[in-house]
C-alpha cells in the first residue's frame, strides 16, 4: 500500500503513525514533492470511486486564486479538475491510502486507515 502524505499535515502523521502501530508494510509519497501526474490521479479517483471536485481542498489559497468553488462539478469540466491538482498538488484532500485490493481512501480518521488496513 502506498500513502500519499503532506508532513506538515496533523491527519497525514496520525495516519502514518497507526500505519506503523499496526505494523503495516506501506510506501510513502510526499506528493507535494512527488507530483502525482493526471494519469496517477485519474487512477486514484478510480480507485476512490470520486470525482476530483470530491477530493480537493477548495480552502486553499491557491483555490481561491482559481476560483474553483466557482468550476462546474460536471463530467465535462473533470479534465480541468484533474488538470489543476496535478498543476497545484497542494489541492489534494489527504491522506490518500491506496490499499492492496486496487481501492483507496482519504485517511482523514483513524477508522478510515484501519479500512484501508482491512482491504
Amino acid at each position: 500500500m502506498e500513502i500519499w502524505i503532506n508532513p506538515a499535515c496533523s491527519k497525514c502523521r496520525s495516519a502514518v503513525s497507526l500505519l506503523d502501530a499496526e505494523g503495516a508494510d506501506y510506501t510513502v509519497r510526499r506528493y507535494l514533492e512527488d507530483v502525482p501526474s493526471p494519469e496517477e490521479i485519474r487512477d486514484v479517483l478510480g480507485r476512490l470511486g470520486l470525482e476530483p471536485w470530491d477530493i480537493t481542498r477548495t480552502g486553499e489559497a491557491e483555490a481561491v486564486e482559481l476560483g474553483i468553488k466557482e468550476w462546474p462539478r460536471e463530467p465535462g469540466s473533470r479534465e480541468r479538475w484533474i488538470t489543476a491538482l496535478a498543476g497545484h498538488p497542494k489541492l489534494i484532500q489527504r491522506p490518500i491510502i491506496t490499499a492492496e485490493d486496487g481501492t483507496a481512501v482519504v485517511a482523514r480518521s483513524d477508522e478510515a486507515v484501519r479500512d484501508a488496513l482491512g482491504r
